[in-house]
């Protein structure tokens, strides 16, 4: 296989780090596993961000989602993760990861994690 899952996240200089301006991306693909029951969670994972220095690279975004699927982690744990690993790499001016999980036994779950310089 060509690419597989990394944790690694990939940054590129922002082209207008004198301007604020929002990047949104919405990644419907996301999936993880219940640290309960070993049953796969899918999610669609929201992402919205103001830049400073430095952007995420989205391919390695799309590689650093993949290596969540085989992880077990409570909604709660995986979206507050996702946040702090986008902070600890691009430190943004601000950010927000939305985690709307589909329904399992009858509940969606939806997590917002916000982070603010």
């Amino acid at each position: 296989m060509a690419t597989k899952p990394s944790r690694t996240l990939e940054t590129f200089p922002n082209p207008k780090p004198e301007r604020d301006y929002v990047i949104r991306f919405d990644c419907p693909e996301f999936t993880c596993v219940c640290p309960k029951t070993g049953q796969p969670d899918f999610a669609t994972i929201r992402v919205e961000y103001v830049p400073d220095a430095l952007c995420v690279e989205l391919k390695s975004w799309k590689l650093y989602l993949w290596s969540y699927r085989d992880d077990g982690a409570f909604h709660e744990a995986v979206t507050n993760r996702i946040l702090d690993d986008l902070v600890a790499t691009v430190s943004p001016r601000r950010a927000r990861i939305e985690g709307a999980f589909n329904v399992r036994g009858g509940i969606a779950t939806t997590i917002v994690a916000e982070f603010q310089k």
